[in-house]
């Protein structure tokens, strides 16, 4: 469940790259996707469809990366519909010309099977899909690229062939240019090498990594729950490398059985150091080693805290390095400045910020170069704003405020004196985004006040999900959609006008077949909070029983996630439009607990995970009763996945009056079964509050289940392990209720493999049709063991 301002549902469709159209000057005036006019037709749409990924209209590029001059942007995407990715290049300076492919991947590419073992993971951990090249690297001086690809690395200059850089049987991870592209930095069997391109000779930079110790890598919770990827650090200019250094020998290993495997395959085990809520975390120390070899020195992390995580790393300076340190309880935030030029290394407090409930970790912090200031955001008046700090740290100005949230930075100009960044369409719509900048230096309209936003156009009235600003920030790339509108990416100029389409959703071939019908939006009060809701109407009645339909609930429902957006990831996901179609209204809602809301909104779910989410969901469905006809109350489903499923079984049995039928994928039973930083942002410890652990447990309730319950579930899943529904059918076996379990044998979180996805969707279909159908179900529950 990782930590990330927009987590994405999931089950329902993924932004994947696409076939490339002609560019084009601007947006064309041809059709906006007239779908409405289609909602009388025949159904179109079967399992295998909907199963399919990516979704329509969705296969749109990604990873987009100017070079140094802005004069060149490459990014993946696929040559078809499909998951494939390979790399484009498209030259900004001739936007007449069409972009054109620069790198396949040999032979077979990326797949999920072809991929060692630590490949796989770190894409599950960033919930990554795709095949193919699913990174590439420009070089810092660009025409280079850096390609991971089955675990080696393979280098292209300019338009030339692929060369292989690496071939050995143990996979290089987490590939790193150096500041001046002469090196290349990895971290293999668990220690940090550096490679040079000019001598091809390697330099092992560390030793003494073994099972348990690693060098280079960050570990499990700050991949899963921190939102840090890479566990070492290039200085500026290249002398030097920081890197983490990872003990988990202490904790004790968690073992995972591959249980369709035969005696004849090496993947029949898998060993975890897995950190469970209220036991020990990884030792993390940092240290910094010359790039040539030699000594490394070690920086000190506690900053006056026992228990900590190292939340972020970066250079000031090639002597000054910055790291944010997060307390152990997330309330508290250090940022510090190494001082390596001194012996000791001296270590200089900047910034140290107190919040409760919990900080949520940010990628904000800047350093102009320049100046030596230091940008940074805050959520200390309850929402996501900027700041400015001198050198110090201290508070120059605010630079935004009010009851808005910015999303992200995405750019400094420092020439300019700009910052570029995304938040509220408008600053008043949280279900969509917009991009804005602000001057480091202007005032308010009193001249007392933070500066005033200007919004950047780019023609996408919804959600942006991507914006990359050019160097010299004269052009950007955005790529938004909206809930009547598939994606589009376009390269802009700094004033927002367009100069070239580098991809339509509107031109999936599957579209117009489909014909996909966006949910109605709604919006209501409850309890002094504004929540936001989609609903997709029924296209059928067939099984309508005295003139109303059953209704499902989809949820996610957790923190760091947003489900109800105005973007076409809502209107393509096809599983409500499956279940549209075969005759069920669907209703999707952002309960308190929610992403992009504020800290008040999202902190009502604090030390008592599944208690406000339920009343809220509850709150929703009543009153979309009472104001949409056509829906029978009798009816009512839940489904959800991870914190959704584990959200679906609460409120089957916090709430059975309200719903009937469940389908709940790799749910959560117990918050003790879960790891420390996530569960202890929201929960505190097990030691700390036992009686929030025992009323959040799916066991507290499990004798008021009622209704009809699926569970699906990875057997290999080692973010939710499969240990959490074993659990829950012992708790079901024991109170005599009736429940059906399938689980995946090769399945993991995501549940990846295309026939695994067909036959879970089938049997989430097929349930909700027996328990939810017009017939009246026998018993309590139209389900058995």
């Amino acid at each position: 469940m990782v930590a990330t301002p927009t987590r994405a549902a999931e089950f329902p469709a993924m932004t994947t790259p696409s076939p490339l159209p002609s560019p084009r000057p601007q947006f064309s005036a041809r059709r906006v996707l007239s779908v409405s006019r289609r909602q009388d037709r025949a159904g179109t749409l079967d399992v295998a469809t909907a199963a399919r990924l990516p979704a329509p209209g969705l296969a749109m590029p990604s990873g987009f990366e100017f070079d140094s001059t802005g004069q060149t942007l490459w990014y993946l995407k696929s040559e078809g519909t499909e998951l494939d990715q390979v790399v484009w290049r498209f030259e900004v300076t001739r936007p007449q010309e069409p972009p054109r492919v620069v790198t396949r991947p040999p032979d077979q590419g990326d797949t999920d099977a072809n991929l060692p073992l630590a490949e796989q993971l770190r894409r599950e951990r960033q919930r990554q899909r795709v095949t193919g090249v699913s990174r590439f690297l420009p070089a810092p001086e660009g025409h280079r690229l850096l390609i991971p690809l089955q675990g080696d690395l393979y280098l292209q200059e300019g338009d030339g062939p692929l060369q292989r850089l690496t071939n050995t049987e143990s996979p290089e991870l987490d590939p790193q240019w150096s500041p001046r592209g002469d090196r290349v930095a990895f971290v293999r069997d668990g220690e940090l090498v550096v490679l040079d391109l000019t001598t091809r000779r390697e330099t092992a930079l560390t030793a003494g990594a073994e099972e348990g110790m690693v060098h280079g890598l960050a570990e499990f919770i700050a991949q899963e729950e921190l939102g840090r990827s890479s566990g070492f650090w290039w200085s500026p200019q290249g002398s030097k490398l920081a890197y983490q250094i990872t003990d988990e020998r202490h904790i004790p290993p968690l073992t995972i059985v591959y249980p369709a495997a035969d005696e004849s395959d090496p993947r029949r085990l898998e060993t975890h150091r897995y950190p469970f809520a209220g036991e020990a975390n990884a030792r993390v120390a940092l240290a910094v080693v010359p790039v040539n070899g030699g000594p490394a020195r070690r920086l000190d992390l506690a900053v006056g805290m026992e228990d900590f995580y190292l939340a972020r790393v970066d250079w000031e300076t090639e002597t000054r390095v910055l790291v944010q340190t997060l307390s152990r309880d997330q309330t508290r935030l250090v940022l510090s400045r190494h001082h390596l030029d001194c012996d000791p290394i001296k270590v200089e407090i900047l910034i140290d910020e107190r919040q409760e409930p919990w900080i949520n970790l940010h990628d904000d912090l800047r350093v102009i170069e320049e100046t030596g200031e230091l940008l940074w955001t805050s959520e200390r008046t309850g929402y996501r704003h900027l700041e400015l700090r001198d050198a110090q740290g201290r508070l120059v100005r605010v630079l935004t405020a009010g009851e808005w949230m910015v999303d992200e930075v995405v750019h400094v100009d420092a020439a300019r004196r700009e910052v570029w960044f995304t938040a509220w369409s408008g600053l008043t719509d949280p279900t969509g985004s917009g991009l804005f900048r602000v001057s480091l230096d202007g005032q308010g309209p009193s001249n007392d006040g933070p500066p005033s936003p200007q919004p950047v156009p780019t023609g996408h009235e919804g959600m942006l999900t991507s914006v990359v600003v050019a160097p010299d920030a004269s052009k950007f790339v955005a790529v938004g959609s909206r809930l009547d509108r598939p994606p589009t990416a376009v390269l802009y100029d700094r004033q927002g006008h367009p100069l070239a389409t580098l991809a339509d959703g509107r031109d999936d071939p599957r579209l117009e077949a489909l014909g996909l019908v966006p949910p109605v939006p709604h919006r209501f009060e409850h309890d002094g909070w504004t929540f936001h809701g989609l609903l997709y109407r029924p296209r059928s009645n067939a099984l309508q029983r005295d003139g109303l339909a059953p209704l499902v609930v989809m949820l996610y429902g957790g923190p760091h996630a947003q489900y109800v957006q105005n973007s076409w990831n809502q209107t393509a996901d096809l599983v409500a439009q499956l279940l549209a179609e075969r005759g069920f209204a669907v209703w999707k809602m952002d309960n308190r607990g929610s992403a992009r809301r504020g800290r008040g909104f999202e902190a009502a779910l604090h030390r008592r995970m599944g208690s406000v989410e339920v009343a809220d969901q509850v709150a929703g469905v009543a009153y979309l009763l009472n104001h949409e006809p056509g829906l029978d109350g009798r009816r009512v489903g839940v489904y959800g996945w991870s914190y959704g499923g584990y959200l679906t079984l609460k409120c089957l049995m916090g709430a059975p009056e309200t719903f009937h039928a469940g389908v709940a994928v790799a749910p959560v039973f117990s918050w003790d079964g879960y790891d420390t930083a996530y569960t202890e942002r929201y929960m505190g410890t097990p030691h700390s509050n036992p009686e929030g652990y025992r009323a959040s447990s799916v066991a507290s309730d499990v004798e008021r289940l009622e209704g009809a319950l699926l569970v699906l579930h990875g057997m290999i899943d080692e973010n939710v392990h499969f240990r959490h529904t074993a659990r829950l059918t012992a708790a079901l076996i024991a109170a005599g209720k009736p429940f059906q379990v399938m689980p995946y044998p090769e399945g993991r979180h995501s549940i990846r493999k295309p026939e695994e996805r067909r036959d879970l969707l089938e049997r989430l279909v097929v349930h909700f049709e027996n328990a939810l159908g017009p017939c009246p179900p026998r018993g309590s529950g139209s389900s058995t063991r």
